[in-house]
């Protein structure tokens, strides 16, 4: 049961962070993984430590997954690699902080090129070779913010995390007929780069509102998203997975204390 080797899998975002924990579950499951991001130096890193971890194929592939093309080329570039594509995750996502009173067009169009139509682009251009593959799956990476909460500054952050999820729940509709999956991981607060930005005094907030009582790791992430891509999960389709430790349950921070 759930085996993923020789299974191919592109990880947009794959160089770092989530992505990265995302890629190492699937490297260390056996698969052949292509992880695409905008840095050639993270991907060189990320690519030199994945392909240690399992048995399968790493490939690092400069994209800028806004840019309908640079997508179209990360496709080609894994079905020429590993011979097609089996599963997708569309990772790739920013969050920079932007009040509402301040934000600017540009400040917008930003987050929703790389959150939504990223999402899309990646989809549509990875589409004939999950249709190939006869069993395709489409993992989009959301998040709690947006969709079920909502965060100071992050209004167009979570606008585009809740339209990745409007996304998903058709296209699951449109890609059922050719035997694809199309579901969607919320995480809640995972320990990576982008945290350390918001100091110790954040973190140790948002640890003590989760019931489990520490934030998640990047890799909790990936197995998910690795359960998702199995045989045995082709039932799910068009589904919104929570991953937060808890976060979210909690009627007011009082219900933590009881």
């Amino acid at each position: 049961m759930f085996d993923l080797q020789s299974t191919s899998v592109v990880v947009t975002g794959g160089s770092k962070g989530i992505g990265r924990g995302i890629a190492s579950v699937f490297a260390t499951a056996g698969a052949n993984v292509a992880i695409a991001a905008r840095s050639a130096a993270e991907l060189d890193s990320a690519v030199a430590d994945l392909d240690a971890l399992g048995s399968g194929k790493v490939l690092g592939i400069r994209t800028d997954v806004a840019d309908p093309v640079s997508c179209a080329n990360l496709a080609a570039a894994a079905v020429d690699a590993f011979g097609g594509i089996d599963v997708v995750c569309a990772n790739a996502g920013i969050f920079p902080d932007a009040p509402l009173a301040t934000m600017t067009p540009a400040q917008l169009a930003e987050v929703v090129d790389v959150n939504v139509k990223g999402n899309i682009f990646t989809v549509q251009a990875c589409l004939d070779a999950l249709i190939a593959s006869g069993r395709g799956r489409v993992i989009l990476t959301s998040s709690i913010t947006g969709p079920i909460t909502g965060f100071p500054g992050w209004s167009h952050y979570g606008a585009s995390k809740a339209a990745q999820l409007g996304f998903m729940r058709t296209a699951a509709i449109e890609l059922a007929p050719h035997g694809i999956t199309v579901n969607a991981v919320l995480p809640g607060n995972i320990f990576t780069e982008g945290l350390y930005d918001k100091g110790e005094d954040y973190i140790a907030g948002m640890t003590k509102a989760i019931p489990a009582g520490t934030l998640g790791k990047p890799e909790d992430i990936g197995h998910l998203a690795a359960f998702l891509a199995t045989v045995e999960a082709g039932y799910i389709t068009g589904q919104a997975i929570a991953v937060d430790g808890g976060q979210v349950l909690p009627e007011s921070p009082d219900a933590l204390n009881t």
